[in-house]
This record gives C-alpha cells, structure tokens and sequence, in this order.
C-alpha cells in the first residue's frame, strides 16, 4: 500500500516545480477546483452516510393513480389545513379509503424506499456530487495536462531546470553587478558634464578633471572594491565551470524549442477544452438543477404492499440543490478565467519574446529576441516574476558568455604558467606561443618582456587596449586566428607593431586593419586571395602601409596582385608561394624598382620572366621547385648588376649555359636537386662566388677551373658521382666548408693540406679505403667537423686522431 503522505509530497513538488509556468489565472483556477472538490466530496459523503429518502403510502386512492400526486405534502407547511378542504376532482373520481389499516412492516417500508430511489428519483439529483468530482478531476487534468504529455513535459522540464539554475547563478549575480555599476559610472560621468556645461568659465578645467575621473574608474575598479573583486575571483573559480555549462545548456535547449511550437498549441488547446467543458455544465446544469426535488412521488404496484402510490421525501434534495447552485456559481467563475485565458492567447504575440526593456535596463545590448515555445515560456514566467527573465537573459548574451570564459581563461592561464611557454624564436625573440585556446588570457598582457606574440587557432580573439602594456611587443603571428581589434590596441598596433603573420582559410577572413598598420615593415600573408582561379587576387589597397619593406604571399595566385603597386616605391623583397599553380602574369614586378630579394617559389615556370630582368636593384633571386629545365635567359640576368645571389634549387635544369660567367657580381650559386650532368667551365669565371652548391644532380667530374674561385667559401657536390676531385679545388685556400658526400670517390688528395681555413668536411657515403695524414694539417678542422666513417678515422695515424680528438 502506498501512504497518503507520498501523494501529498508529490503534489506539493510539482506544484512548487511548475509554479514559474502558472500565471495568476491558472492558479486562481486551482483554488476554484480545490473549492469545487470540496463540494463534491462533501456531497459524495452525505449520499454514502445518510438515508437516501423516505416514503409513505399516500392516503387517497383512485382507480386512476396518475391523478393522485404530492402537492399536499409540499404545502403542507404552508396551509396545514390544505389536507380538510383539499378539492377532489370530479372526474376521475377519487374515494377517500376509510377503514384500511396502515399494517406494513419495517422490510416492506425498507424495499419501497430503495424502490422508489432508484426508479423515480431524478439521475441527476441521484449523481450530482458524483459528477461534481469528475467534472472536477477533467478540470485539474486538463489544467496540467501539458506538463504531463510527452511531447511537452521533458522540454517544460528541461527549461524549468536551467531557469532556476540561471536564476541562482552566482555569475548571473555577478553579470549585472557589473553592468549596473558601469552604468552607474557612466551616469556620474553624464551628470558631470551637465554639471560642467552650466558655467561656460570652468568647462576646460572641468573636462579635464571629468575625464580624470572617467579614466581612474575605468581603467582600476579592483582599487575601487579590493575586498568585492577578490571575493568574486573566488566566487568564479569555483562557479565558472558551472556557469559555462549552463550557457551550452541554454544554447541547446533554444536550438531545440524555437523550431516548434507544441507547448504553445497544447497550452491552447487545454485552455479551450476547459472553456468547452464549462459551457456543457452551466447548460445542462442549469437545465437539471430544477429536477433535484424534495417530495417526489413514487408508483409501487399494489399486490406488493396494497398500496399503490407513495410520497416520499428526499433527505438530501434541499442540500444537494443549494450546493447545485453554488457549484455553477465556481463553475461560471472559473469559465471566465478561461475565457481571459484564451484572450490573452489570441490577443498578445506570445510567438515573440522581445528583451527590449532587459536590454535598456541592464546595458547589455546583444540579448536576441526569441521567438515560437521559448517565447512562449518566457511570456509565463513573466507573469509569475519578471526578474527571472532578466536574470535568465545573462545566459543569452554572447557579451556574457564570452565575459565568463575570460574569467576562467584568467583563472587557468596564469601569467606564472605563460611565462614558462617563452621560447626563443628563428629571429631571437622572445616568443609567447598560444596553440588551440578557446580564448585570448588577459593575463598574457602581463607578460611585457615578450618580443613576439603566436596564436594558432585561437578562438575568439578580441585584442583589448591593454595590449599597450607590451612594449617590447613587435611581432604578432595570427594562424588561423580572426581576431578583432578595439580601438586603443589598433592605435598601438600603429606605432610599434612591425611584423604581422596571417594564415586564414578564405579571404574574408583577412583583418581590415591590418591595411592600417602604418608601422609595418613585414607583412606574411598565407591562405587563399582568390574566390575563383579565374579572377585575380583580391587585396584590399596597401597604401597606408607606408613603412612595409617585406611583403610575403603563399597563395594561388594567377598573377601578381596590382596591390602590390601601392608599396613599389619602398618594397625590398617580395616572396610568392604559389602551391604548384601557374603564375603566368609578371607585369606589377616591373613597378617594384628598390626591391632587393625576389621568390618565386613553386609557380610553376618554365622559364625565368622577363619581368625579373628590369629589377636594377634586385640582389637575390630565388625560384625554388618550379619546372625549370634550362636557363638560357640567364644571360639577361646581367642587367641586374647587384644580383649577389641566384638559387635555382630543386627543378629539371639539365645544363647551365656559358654565358653565365657574365654574372661578374654572383657571389652565392644553388643549382642542387637538379639534372645537371656537367657544369660548365666558364662558370668558375664569376670569381665573386663565394657559396656554390651544385649537390644532389648527376655528375661525374668537376672541371679543373673550380680553382679559379679563390674566394669560395662553402662548396657541396654531395650526392652525385663524382670519382675523383679536380686537384685545383685544393687550391682555393678560403674555403671552410667542403661538403663531398655520397659520391663514388675512391682517394683524398694530401693537398687537402692546403685547406689551412677549412672547418667542416664531409666525405662519408664515398669508396675511399683510407684517409691522407695530412688532413692533420687543417687546423681549424675538428673531430665534429669531419664527417666520414669512424672505420677510416681508426687508420689515421695516432697522432692526427688525437689532434683531432683533443679539438
């Protein structure tokens, strides 16, 4: 069995739990069923306690007994002497009986009761108490219903849930302390500055000290509450995760119920049903309500008693007809209810809920108006308390949002543990380097010796003007990071800022400030500038960048942007990454006169444009993996009388032709990862050459004018098939750097002797079976500087080996 207790608790919790979803109405409504409840127990109680009616055999007979009824027992009150003038009729005839003896037993008045009870006593004033519950019960149902249907009852859950968790929230509380204290101070700002207007004398003296103000409130509020802003930071650490759950709560839970509009149909047709059900009782109970009699007349067939009609009372009539009465009387009421009910349906846009008054009253500007079942919720509960849906609107601002996951990002990344993330980078600087962060640490602003700030997928990022705290800050590097910029940091950024790295995924991505960086020496820009490969690229104009001197694009472009014009005048060196897509147009390199370094990396050429040939200036010339397979314009190069060095790495370059000894200014040559099966002796006559790498081809012999290059400096022929070294190379006494790998060398000339300068020799990978003493004589070379098999290291004489042992 289970206790009554258990069903009173219960009913006690849901209605507590639903109490935010019940406006006035319904739970005047609930009242009313209470009331009603109570009049059809108090009925159901009589009926099963009391005796039901009581009857007596009437003292006229006829032969026709429908003449005969009880109106004298219904005036007997009223006239007792009605019985001795009481009028017989004509026709029929009635004879009084005289002399018959009333001889019935106690059994037989108990079967005429029960008989006349059932067959002669109106359904309705039988049953009325009976009906009066069920009527009830059907009202309470329906009432709750919505709460109750599956469609309905887990969203209604769900948003019951999260508003009393929101509305408990310390970070709600928090949220519009401070927007209410922000907007207290930007009120004493206001009234300041009417203040000041009303004495035109004071005013520069008075903006001066409101601005003061308005500067030490905003820019130190912990000085203002030491004692609040430490207990919040507690506060926030223990309640931040809670708080951030419940955002992704109610961002769910509003995906899911703005697409429907279930709870506000079923809330309708609930409420209509209960207005259809009232119009059914008041008709039918005011029609029946005049069949609750208190004498009715009954017919018993004579050979059962010997008496053939009876009049009886009904005990309960008199009650049950007050009680009919007052039950149409709640009835009526609670059908008005509903009826306001279903006009405040149907007369207010319950499918639009807008935050308009939260948004004037709390500051925060960017609360979305929702709309279909959410709407339709909060238009309830604004009926209950309107507080609760300012307080739940924290959980709809994205400002909100993203203020909290600041805090925690404050919380976890503090400036002890980003300190311990400094590197030093490629350039020597001291580097902070931020990986997959769900936000931007206001405490890496604290970090003022970093040089250089990395974020790779950072999201959110919104750039504060405390940024302006990092001096030393020159470097920013933003990899598939949009990040946004207040005005203060973009004014700072201006001045000090000379280097910007960008990696985005389409170009709508790319900053719009970043063309106002007046300051900016280095801009790197990788990602796609082109919507469509039949469109050229798309920059916005450069014009401002009045101080930019190196310009990086890793991209697919189809031609140079004409951008790029806007900086010719002051650009130094310009480096294309092209990813293996053609590159066919070269008419903006004319324009860039001081550029000194010119890549073009993987663009697909097949010849060296003839655009690069009018760049006087131009001092290095890089053209890596492209699809070179000769260079027979390289003569042309001699325009460009600066030209230092020339890279023509990693293409299909079969031979070099002579004429390239007409590059008299060439000090560094990268001809590696080609197809080169000879080099040409005449290119040994650019005697500047300092740097020449002609490793990875497919070589045999080194023509014997290599030593001409008596200022040659570093030299590999690695991975080629070389069998032997011309002994002229041994002549070029300025060489430090030799590297002969992965040949098919079988001796080492002693005239490596002469290398007096030489610091690393590489010789591992070859066919030799020994090694000349005199390597010994390189002074400058060491155990780690020379790099051959340790089994030819063992042959060396003691002496050389512990020479190079001991260096």
């Amino acid at each position: 069995m289970i206790p009554v207790g258990e069903f009173r608790h219960f009913a006690s919790e849901q209605n507590t739990k639903y109490r935010l979803l019940k406006p006035w109405w319904d739970v005047f409504s609930e009242y009313l069923c209470i009331a009603m409840l109570m009049i059809g127990v108090f009925g159901c109680t009589l009926q099963l306690t009391q005796e039901k009616i009581a009857c007596l055999p009437s003292q006229f007979t006829s032969p026709t007994p429908q003449a005969i009824d009880c109106s004298y027992i219904r005036a007997y009150r009223e006239n007792e002497t009605l019985q001795h003038t009481l009028v017989r009729p004509v026709n029929p005839v009635i004879q009084e009986a005289f002399g018959r003896k009333n001889d019935l037993d106690i059994h037989q008045y108990v079967f005429v009761n029960h008989y006349c009870y059932e067959r002669f006593v109106h359904w309705y004033a039988k049953y009325f108490p009976y009906l009066v519950v069920i009527h009830t019960m059907i009202f309470m149902v329906a009432s709750s219903f919505w709460f109750k249907f599956p469609g309905t009852s887990s969203k209604i859950d769900i948003f019951v849930t999260i508003l009393g968790k929101c509305f408990d929230s310390p970070w709600t509380t928090r949220a519009l302390s401070e927007v209410s204290e922000e907007r207290g101070e930007e009120k004493l700002v206001s009234w300041r500055r009417n203040t000041m207007s009303s004495d035109p004398r004071d005013q520069p003296g008075t903006e001066e000290e409101t601005v003061g103000l308005f500067s030490s409130v905003k820019s130190n509020p912990e000085k203002k509450y030491p004692e609040s802003q430490s207990a919040l930071s507690v506060l926030d650490k223990k309640e931040g995760e809670q708080a951030k759950a419940l955002f992704e709560k109610v961002k769910k839970f509003r995906t899911h119920v703005e697409e429907a509009d279930i709870l506000y149909l079923m809330y309708v047709l609930q409420t209509s049903l209960k207005v259809v059900k009232f119009l059914v009782i008041i008709i039918y109970t005011a029609v029946l309500v005049p069949n609750v009699e208190i004498v009715v007349r009954c017919y018993v067939p004579p050979e059962l008693t010997g008496f053939d009609i009876y009049c009886c009372n009904h005990n309960k009539a008199h009650l049950f007809s007050k009680l009919s009465y007052c039950y149409i009387c709640f009835v009526g009421v609670y059908g008005l209810m509903c009826i306001y009910a279903l006009y405040w349906l149907f007369h207010r846009p319950l499918k639009v809920y807008s935050f308009e008054h939260v948004r004037l009253e709390t500051g925060i500007g960017d609360i979305p108006d929702v709309k279909n079942d959410f709407a339709f919720l909060l238009h309830l509960v604004d009926q209950y308390d309107a507080l609760y849906s300012k307080r739940f609107a924290v959980f709809l601002s994205e400002v909100s949002e993203s203020r909290l996951h600041q805090l925690n990002l404050n919380n976890e990344w503090t400036a002890k543990k980003l300190r311990t993330s400094l590197t030093r980078n490629a350039r020597n600087q001291l580097e902070l380097h931020l990986l997959m962060l769900p936000g931007l640490p206001d405490t890496v602003f604290e970090i003022t010796e970093v040089e250089s700030l990395k974020l790779e997928q950072v999201k959110n990022v919104t750039i504060p003007p405390c940024v302006a705290k990092l001096d030393s800050l020159q470097e920013l590097s933003l990899i598939y990071c949009p990040a946004k910029l207040q005005l203060p940091a973009l004014n700072h950024f201006k001045e000090h800022l000379k280097v910007l790295r960008l990696s985005f995924e389409s170009l709508e991505e790319l900053p719009m400030w970043m063309y106002t960086l007046h300051g900016l020496e280095e801009l790197h820009l990788k990602g796609p500038l082109t919507n469509e490969v039949s469109r050229s690229a798309t920059l916005d104009s450069l014009r401002e960048l009045k101080a930019l001197r190196v310009l990086t694009l890793h991209s697919n472009l189809i031609k140079i942007p004409p951008t790029i014009g806007d900086v010719a005048l002051q650009l130094q060196r310009l480096c294309i990454n092209n990813e293996n897509v053609k590159l066919q147009a070269f008419s903006s390199l004319k324009k860039l006169a001081n550029l000194v370094t010119l890549e073009l990396v993987c663009c697909e050429l097949e010849r060296i444009p003839s655009a690069v040939f009018s760049l006087n200036n131009l001092q290095e010339l890089d053209l890596k993996e492209n699809k070179l397979t000769t260079v027979e314009e390289i003569l042309s190069l001699q325009h460009c009388r600066r030209l230092v060095t020339l890279r023509l790495w990693h293409n299909k370059i079969t031979y070099i032709p002579d004429h390239i000894s007409k590059l008299h200014s060439l000090e560094k040559l990268d001809v590696s990862w080609n197809k080169l099966r000879k080099v040409p002796s005449r290119l040994f006559y650019c005697t500047k050459l300092r740097h020449l790498d002609v490793s990875h081809n497919q070589l045999t012999s080194l023509p014997p004018e290599v030593g001409i290059l008596q200022g040659l400096q570093f030299f590999s022929a690695a991975f080629n098939s070389l069998e032997m070294l011309p002994e002229e190379l041994f002549s070029c006494k300025r060489l430090t750097t030799l590297i002969l790998g992965n040949n098919c060398l079988s001796s080492l000339s002693p005239r490596v002797a002469n290398l007096a300068r030489l610091v690393r020799l590489e010789i591992k990978g070859n066919r030799l079976e020994s090694l000349p003493p005199e390597i010994g004589d390189c002074a400058l070379l060491t155990h780690s500087g020379l790099i051959v098999e340790e089994s030819l290291l063992d042959l060396l004489p003691s002496h050389v080996k512990h020479r190079l042992t001991n260096d």
